[in-house]
């Protein structure tokens, strides 16, 4: 059975990814979005300080996951696991 994946279940997905620093090609494919969803939301998660940009070079960019997204993730993971939810 194929079902969409809810908003929250792709922040989680880049903020795993992110969570050892990432490009945007490497959270594009290992989340399996399109461009302009990963636009969308790498733009959410710069807004509310859940990732940061990381310049490694020019033009060179990563993203790593904060604190503040680190502890969102684990959130995200607890309810997850109480609600007995596969993702």
């Amino acid at each position: 059975m194929n079902r969409r994946r809810s908003h929250i279940e792709i922040i989680a997905e880049m903020l795993r990814v992110g969570e050892n620093g990432a490009g945007k090609t490497e959270i594009m494919y290992s989340v399996n979005m399109s461009y302009a969803q990963l636009q969308k939301y790498l733009a959410f998660l710069l807004t509310h300080e859940l990732i940061q940009k990381v310049e490694v070079g020019n033009p060179s960019v990563r993203y790593h996951v904060t604190d503040k997204g680190a502890e969102l993730l684990k959130s995200i993971d607890s309810v997850i696991e109480v609600l007995d939810v596969d993702m």
